[in-house]
């Protein structure tokens, strides 16, 4: 896809009070490198994390809830994506765990979604209606255990959920046990397959995978490292063939946790955040060897790069900067991987999801 036949609309979740704006739509100009804001929306507590079914023309996003007994509750609501103009109109929504949320996943039928409470310390499986509403609870599964960091890893805290290219599988990365469970769906219910045991202390948070190699990528949040793993397409199996650092080798003597991994279309780049070194770490990878390498580590032009993406054609990569409050746009050197900050951005409250999308 290019800019010529398609206009890129940029879907953004924040921190937020349901008093004010927590929903964000941008357009974003390839050419000039601009991010320019179509629509914004309030009526939603902390709508962090979000989901776009291009297909179905629908967005969902995570949110906070309230239950009957005061209790704080995770909800997800479900939107109707206008194509012509961006706009976002609400379908419903409905409670998934009982406990807030951090992610968001969908299976590729959009039958279900996929909660993941970091506070909870558990993951949650929702239906989806046939149009597109937030429908029933079906299943949770609450984990359990301990890891070996006093303070981020003494209960669980399962970070993000991400399915496997084929769909079969779900992998649960909780940052509080340093593991990756892995599921299935069997008639509306999350069936434990098994896990895969990371190094002490790693703290597991987001996982991409290549797009047409047997590899996954883990981007580990309490030691600011990357774990690659060799993935078995058929039975799910991960097996970790190198832990590579996220961080200078002259080292960083501030604190710094790591967020959002992606990689590049045509498998060839790795990218991973840092919040404390406020950067984006660039990797090259070879997948002959299965390793990476890094090219470049780049200062984001923020503070707490909460989230990144690439943009689909792969020619931009924009930052979501909790802490100073906007998103940064980088041009991105396809052949070597290279980014370079544009000098454009765009100012919003306390932004932590941006998903760029062709419309």
């Amino acid at each position: 896809m290019t800019n010529a036949t398609n206009r890129m609309l940029v879907f953004t979740g924040s921190y937020a009070d349901t008093t004010g704006s927590g929903l964000y739509v941008y357009q974003f100009d390839e050419e000039k490198e601009q991010l320019t804001l179509l629509h914004e929306y309030g009526g939603l507590k902390n709508p962090t994390f979000l989901n776009v079914d291009l297909q179905n023309n629908r967005l969902y996003a995570i949110t906070e809830g309230v239950s009957e007994s005061g209790a704080k509750t995770g909800d997800a609501a479900a939107y109707d994506i206008d194509p012509v103009s961006g706009a976002l109109t609400m379908l419903n929504r409905g409670q998934t765990v009982d406990s807030t949320t951090c992610h968001i996943a969908r299976d590729k039928d959009s039958k279900h979604i996929i909660v993941t409470s970091y506070h909870g310390g558990m993951v949650g499986l929702v239906g989806l209606t046939e149009d597109g509403q937030i429908g029933e609870r079906l299943d949770s599964k609450q984990h359990d255990g301990k890891g070996t960091h006093p303070e981020r890893q003494d209960r669980p805290h399962p970070h993000s959920s991400t399915f496997s290219p084929d769909g079969r599988f779900v992998y649960v990365q909780d940052l509080g046990l340093d593991v990756i469970v892995q599921y299935a769906i069997d008639n509306d219910k999350l069936v434990r397959i098994g896990e895969t045991v990371l190094h002490p202390g790693a703290g597991p948070r987001h996982m991409t995978f290549h797009p047409n190699a047997p590899y996954t990528f883990v981007i580990n949040e309490v030691d600011s490292t990357v774990t690659v793993f060799k993935h078995d397409a058929q039975s799910g199996s991960l097996t970790a063939v190198q832990t590579i650092s996220t961080l200078p080798p002259e080292g960083f003597d501030g604190e710094n946790t790591c967020a959002e991994i992606t990689v590049s279309r045509d498998g060839r780049f790795v990218y991973g955040s840092n919040r404390g070194h406020d950067s984006i770490v660039v990797y090259s990878f070879d997948e002959a060897a299965g390793t990476l390498a890094v090219l470049q580590i780049v200062s984001v032009e923020g503070r707490h790069p909460r989230h990144f993406a690439l943009t689909p054609s792969g020619n931009h990569l924009l930052a979501a900067n909790k802490d100073s409050n906007n998103i940064t746009v980088f041009r991105v050197n396809r052949d070597t991987g290279a980014i370079a900050y544009t000098g454009s951005s765009a100012a919003l409250s306390m932004p932590v999801c941006v998903l760029p999308c062709y419309y």
